[in-house]
């Protein structure tokens, strides 16, 4: 179990009523880290399509992404 740190965060009251209603057996904190671990994941895979979307929409020199396309194509191929 990793180490973890006491904090104190003011939250809605709506929010409140969610976490006490779907946490089951778990405690208060444990699902808050769930859903919050939830949205840092879905916060990277926002950030990550919006980083490919820009790579694949630059115009002119599309050197880099041939090459990336190519380096994908081997790396399934071996697969």
């Amino acid at each position: 179990m990793a180490n973890k740190i006491a904090k104190s965060y003011t939250i809605e009251p709506e929010i409140a009523r969610y976490v006490s209603s779907t946490k089951g057996r778990r405690s208060a904190s444990e699902r808050v880290n769930e859903l919050l671990k939830q949205g840092i994941k879905r916060e990277q895979y926002e950030l990550l399509e919006r980083e490919a979307a820009a790579f694949f929409a630059r115009e002119g020199d599309r050197t880099e992404t041939y090459a990336f396309q190519k380096a994908t194509r081997r790396t399934l191929e071996r697969d």
